[in-house]
């Protein structure tokens, strides 16, 4: 398909918050300062921004990795760490971003101009100054900053349009697109002409209509043949479809059984078939043409769908066929908004880590342990027992005590190993 590309991987990061600082005030003449040490800066967000001047998603085809700024780590003198720089991923009008592993909507851009945030920072840790106490008036830890992960994100552009025009190749849709829009797209006599949706808009009793003029489709595109998938896709958002057929048959083929095709392809992609259509009868001016429009509007009054014989070639039969297509516009939903679906709610503390007996030694694994060591001491004995209170809450012990962790067991946790207590 040339240089349009309309559907890519990448992979986001947000960015790290920043460490606390464990540090001491030290001045001239003071002794023993207190605790001083600041907290961590935010990571940066990653962003989204619906950018009308872009028209593909090509650019991610170079690259493919986007990852905010970590936020700077916590400092002595109480002063926190600076916060990570914003990423913003400029994306065409229009881009659908789901999320690769689970499917789910992230976020529909398509309002042009729109800002949003997809991935928000870690937040900083804290600096030893928030853990201060009564009775612990020199706490020599800090707690690190929240790690992001790196998120697959799968992007698709839909095409933005009230009308989409659909129909077997070389029926002249492109050709269509051009009178009635001040659209030019590449118009000629041969197959796959359009390898690119084009745009157009015709100004109808004070009303702007956007038309798409969407690829031929052929038999078996919902099933993937040809190009299908990549030009149904960009059917999906549009209120009405303008079924362009050759009432000439000047391909040999028969039109009324080229409309049939295209609907039972537009059936089996999804919800497609139940959009409302106009029967758009082109080439009107060649022989053959009136013979079969009469069979098509026998057809089409069974149908109930309004048909119309117009020729793009002597510019005849556009007023009506316009007129008719502002008056069905007025009844129908606006354009299709991809609702964002909720991320699925966090697993609980207690899928944090997991106890493991391998005969002598009990391990206690998992990312809620990894993120806890980074924030403790080991040299220093108020932060021993700040860790073995956070063990406690955290369920830790009780969860030893129940895989048979005795007075004196052996326990691992990372590289750290103990006698387990009561």
């Amino acid at each position: 398909m040339g240089n349009f590309v309309d559907r890519v991987k990448i992979t986001v990061k947000a960015g790290n918050g920043g460490n606390g600082s464990a540090s001491f005030h030290r001045e001239k003449y003071v002794q023993n300062g207190g605790p001083d040490g600041g907290d961590g800066g935010k990571g940066g967000n990653i962003l989204l921004y619906a950018d009308e001047n872009m028209h593909t998603l090509l650019d991610f085809r170079f690259k493919s990795k986007y990852t905010a700024e970590n936020g700077g780590d916590g400092m002595s003198g109480m002063r926190s760490g600076r916060k990570g720089e914003d990423l913003i991923i400029k994306v065409p009008v229009g881009t659908v971003v789901r999320e690769a592993e689970s499917g789910r909507v992230m976020a529909d851009m398509d309002t042009a101009g729109e800002t949003r945030i997809l991935l928000h920072g870690g937040r900083g840790g804290w600096g030893n100054n928030h853990f201060a106490t009564a009775t612990r008036q020199a706490p020599n830890f800090a707690k690190p900053g929240t790690k992001t992960e790196i998120v697959t994100l799968q992007m698709e552009l839909k095409t933005i349009a009230d009308v989409g025009l659909v129909g077997y190749p070389n029926v002249g849709k492109s050709s269509i697109l051009s009178v009635v829009t001040s659209a030019k797209p590449r118009v000629g006599n041969y197959h796959f002409t359009t390898l690119t949706p084009n745009l157009g808009i015709v100004r109808q009793y004070g009303k702007d209509i956007v038309l798409a003029d969407i690829p031929g489709l052929i038999e078996g595109a919902a099933d993937g043949a040809g190009l299908g998938h990549d030009f149904l896709r960009h059917v999906e958002r549009t209120r009405l479809l303008l079924h362009v057929v050759d009432i000439s048959g000047s391909e040999g083929r028969d039109p009324l059984e080229d409309l049939d095709q295209i609907n039972t392809e537009l059936e089996k992609y999804g919800n497609l078939g139940e959009k409302p259509q106009i029967i758009v009868c082109n080439k009107m001016d060649l022989p053959g043409a009136e013979e079969n429009f009469r069979r098509m509007q026998a057809l089409a009054e069974g149908m109930g769908t309004p048909v119309f014989g117009v020729s793009a070639a002597t510019h005849q039969g556009f007023d009506a066929l316009m007129a008719e297509t502002a008056k069905e516009l007025e009844t129908l939903p606006p354009i299709l908004h991809y609702q964002e679906e909720e991320a699925p709610e966090p697993e609980k503390k207690e899928a944090e880590y997991r106890v493991i007996f391998d005969g002598a030694t009990y391990f206690v694994e998992g990312p809620g342990m990894e993120r806890l060591l980074e924030t403790v001491n080991f040299d220093d004995l108020e932060s021993l027992n700040w860790f073995h209170r956070t063990l406690r809450k955290m369920g830790v012990i009780d969860a030893l005590r129940e895989a048979g962790a005795g007075e004196g067991s052996t326990v691992q946790i990372g590289e750290m190993e103990f006698d387990f207590v009561e």
